[in-house]
């Protein structure tokens, strides 16, 4: 996804020399993704992908909750910070990217760390008690507002949502469309919500951090 201001192509490449590697199994992933699924744009990428890691090992998280699992380059990301008792589910609607991710689970080191829940998502965290340490919501647009409300109970002390895509190219500005009317009404429900505080942060397609009050 582009950066919001200007011609970001050299911007991006310099943040993501500049930043911790994410590895190489995650490198391979990246290029597995391209080539095999459909709208690899939806991958995170290495500079996203090493903010989760960063926030894991931050807080330090147990329970990670996350929603849209994709090619599954977030979850390993995320698993990699996870103590060895830690756990994380992640959750997908789609069977066949499930199968690819858990084809990457079953490489990684960090594999068995990684539950996976095939199906509705808001369906899997009824089922869930928590509580989360940090939850990554990346999934369908128009969902956001329901994950975020179904998860926010469900958060730790210091528990974390991390909500992805949420400048949306910066079309929040002025929505045109259906997802980005989506996030833009996301958004705002968020800075309402008596029950958390947020920041909006402008890394890759824009990324909130929300934390309960």
């Amino acid at each position: 996804m582009p950066w919001l201001f200007g011609d970001s192509a050299g911007l991006d490449d310099y943040v993501a020399a500049h930043s911790t590697p994410v590895g190489s199994l995650l490198d391979e992933l990246e290029a597995a993704t391209q080539a095999s699924l459909t709208s690899p744009g939806m991958l995170a990428g290495p500079v996203v992908a090493g903010l989760l890691r960063f926030l894991v090992a931050l807080l330090p998280a147990r329970l990670v909750l996350e929603i849209g699992t994709y090619s599954g380059y977030s979850s390993l990301a995320m698993a990699s910070a996870l103590p060895e008792d830690g756990r994380l589910i992640t959750c997908e609607l789609s069977e066949e990217r499930a199968d690819f991710a858990r084809s990457w689970f079953e490489r990684s080191a960090h594999g068995a760390r990684i539950e996976q829940r095939v199906g509705s998502a808001l369906d899997t965290i009824a089922t869930l008690d928590g509580p989360f340490d940090l939850v990554f919501i990346d999934a369908d647009k128009a969902g956001y507002r329901g994950y975020y409300d179904a998860v926010v109970p469900k958060l730790s002390a210091r528990g974390l949502i991390a909500a992805d895509n949420t400048l949306r190219s910066g079309d929040v500005l002025d929505p045109d469309d259906d997802v980005a009317r989506a996030i833009a009404a996301f958004n705002e429900h968020v800075q309402a919500d008596s029950r958390t505080e947020n920041v909006i942060l402008t890394v890759r397609d824009g990324l909130t951090l929300i934390r309960r009050r």
